[in-house]
């Protein structure tokens, strides 16, 4: 056996030895600590008191640490008791965006786009599933195999999934998704998601209240794209939002966010999204905005768009502003109202104003790829005019994404709207400008 092997062979063993002090710290906490004082506590209060109490068992009958030893150790008998163990960490750092739990010996975070497998471990099976436990707990529910998918969202907004065997083959597979910040328009155009007169004219539309669907690949930023237009909706309005998970942070002050609700532990009381579409609409709202369409709730919203709503916004999963039409198209037609295929083209072509398709590059780069305008009328099929593209470079040794962003020229219907509606149009994108480029999606 070579040096190299025997110092892994070291590092594993001081790795196993550590954690199993952390359960054994944890095990003489919970003998020691008055459960019934705890549960009177806050939180802050509770994690202070466990710290305290911890400190003093090492002290009395612990080996001799450093203080940094001994700090690290505290804080990790402590997460273990009170908060998700080994994850607290990975929570606590605002760079992490996405933390994937593959069992529990493989946990690989996500920072800037990029994902990694990171050096720590969760000291047994048993251990995962009762942070597990405590997750779901939370929101009244369970995992087992008689229910073996669940999805859960922590105290502070991040999103979980929780997969466990017999579905799952390697074990329990727990997905965090962190709460994303808002971010302004600003911020993204000076991160190189767009340029400025391709936020300008977003805003306008926003304003203009042009109905905006939001479509991209899952983690290309949509939310962040949707929270960050919805700053242009004027104050007086009234804002209705729904979503899975509430993510949105809208400063108006008129606002009613909504959230659904998945069934109990007896498989009842859900209240899917389409439940709360269909109750906004009896709210008086000026505009609506949805999180995600998956379903039969679309065609619920193409409905509200037509009806008296414009102005509204919605995410959906797409790989192009082309598949998002008739992914719109699909999904409406997952509707229990079965409408003919004509009739649901001329509910998208009537609903849709503009389409604003996100993508991510190889160096995990989010961005805008391309701005469409929906200018087809009815009994016509789609039709999309390109207003704003992103050309990318070739791909160089380093790997990172280039390139510039493209402007056309606005489609009258458009510039006439902006200009009822007392709004500035970008000379990036005047009609002395390059021409729109359009297409029929057949």
């Amino acid at each position: 056996m070579g040096l190299k092997d025997r110092l892994e062979d070291d590092r594993l063993a001081a790795e196993r030895a550590n954690r199993a002090d952390v359960s054994k710290w944890r095990q003489r906490l919970l003998e020691e600590v008055n459960l019934e004082e705890l549960a009177s506590l806050g939180m802050a209060q509770r994690r202070a008191r466990l710290e305290k109490v911890t400190g003093h068992i090492i002290g009395r009958e612990g080996p001799v640490l450093s203080a940094a030893e001994r700090a690290a150790l505290i804080r990790r008998v402590v997460d273990e008791a009170l908060g998700l163990g080994v994850l607290e960490p990975l929570l606590a750092d605002e760079s992490v965006t996405e933390i994937m739990v593959n069992g529990p010996d493989n946990i690989f975070v996500e920072r800037a786009g990029r994902v990694t497998k990171i050096d720590i471990a969760f000291a047994s099976v048993d251990q995962l599933y009762q942070t597990i436990d405590r997750i779901v707990a939370r929101v009244n529910r369970r995992v087992d195999e008689s229910s073996p998918m669940v999805d859960a969202r922590l105290p502070t907004g991040e999103r979980v999934n929780v997969i466990i065997p017999p579905l799952s083959l390697i074990g329990p597979i727990l997905t965090i998704r962190r709460f994303p910040r808002a971010y302004s328009i600003e911020e993204l155009s000076a991160m190189g998601a767009l340029d400025q007169p391709s936020g300008y004219l977003l805003s306008a539309f926003v304003r203009a209240r042009l109905n905006l669907v939001i479509s991209g690949g899952t983690g290309t930023g949509k939310t962040t794209m949707l929270n960050a237009l919805s700053a242009f909706v004027p104050e007086h309005e009234r804002i209705v939002t729904i979503e899975d998970s509430a993510e949105l942070q809208l400063n108006q002050e008129h606002v009613i966010p909504l959230e659904s609700r998945p069934p109990n532990i007896e498989g009842k009381g859900q209240i899917a999204i389409r439940d709360l579409v269909r109750n906004a609409l009896r709210m008086r709202p000026d505009r609506i905005i949805v999180g995600e369409v998956r379903g039969g709730e679309t065609l619920d919203m193409l409905q509200a768009m037509n009806t008296g709503h414009e102005g509204s916004m919605v995410t959906v999963h797409a790989n192009s502003a082309d598949d998002a039409i008739y992914r719109l198209q699909t999904l409406a037609s997952m509707s229990d109202v079965k409408l003919p295929f004509d009739t649901v083209r001329d509910q998208i072509n009537s609903a849709v104003d503009v389409i604003v398709h996100l993508g991510r590059g190889v160096d995990g780069s989010r961005r805008i790829v391309e701005i469409a305008v929906a200018d087809a009328n009815r009994r016509e099929n789609y039709k999309l005019r390109t207003i704003m593209n992103f050309e990318a470079d070739p791909i160089g040794p380093d790997r990172v994404t280039r390139g510039v962003f493209r402007h056309h020229a606005l489609p009258p219907s458009v510039a006439t709207r902006l200009f009822n509606a007392g709004e500035g149009i970008p000379p990036q994108f005047g009609v002395g400008e390059k021409a729109a480029l359009i297409r029929e999606v057949v």
